[in-house]
């Protein structure tokens, strides 16, 4: 999982990025008061399971095992998470550290 966090000065702008965002098929996880969380679900490249399927079917059914391993890993863990919020610190008291739009956009937009 990969946690981008955004800086939003006030809640209209973290209103705004979070529109941005859903225009990128990003959905709200949860929003607060000082931050709206997103995630983009990942479910892998298609051309990966389209080859484990056709392997799969013709060789061996093992690649359907390793197709589902590929898809689980795809949706769980490669899901990019983006906190937007007003806040400049974290709970203990240190500095967050920011990401830009671009960032955020290039690793939602990566095939692996």
């Amino acid at each position: 999982m990969d946690l981008f966090i955004l800086k939003a000065d006030n809640s209209k702008e973290m209103n705004r990025i979070s529109e941005e965002l859903s225009e990128h098929k990003f959905t709200k996880k949860q929003e607060e008061k000082h931050f709206i969380l997103m995630q983009k679900k990942r479910y892998g490249n298609y051309y990966v399971h389209i080859l484990f399927l056709v392997i799969g079917l013709f060789v061996t059914a093992w690649a359907l095992l390793v197709n589902l391993v590929y898809f689980t890993y795809s949706y769980l863990w490669a899901s990019p998470y983006v906190l937007i919020t007003t806040e400049m610190k974290s709970e203990e008291g240190e500095d967050l550290e920011f990401n830009t739009m671009e960032q955020v956009l290039e690793k939602a937009n990566k095939l692996f």
